[in-house]
């Protein structure tokens, strides 16, 4: 448990966080960049992905519609 509470107190912001996930949904990422994502707080980072796909799907489906129309 101590494992666990070590884990979700990381220092990285959920503004590094959001940028390292918006980066990986666009596929590009540095190597030096990935030593830095070990220090994400992984709530944040499933948070922020939750949230980046759910706009990746909106927006999608809004390019869709217009194009059908």
């Amino acid at each position: 448990m101590s494992d666990f509470k070590q884990t979700i107190q990381r220092k990285a912001s959920f503004a590094q966080t959001t940028r390292a996930v918006l980066w990986g949904f666009f596929g590009v990422r540095k190597g030096a960049e990935h030593d830095r994502d070990m220090q994400l707080n992984p709530i944040h980072l499933i948070s922020a992905g939750v949230i980046g796909a759910t706009i990746l799907v909106i927006v999608l489906v809004l390019v869709a519609r217009h194009a059908v129309s």
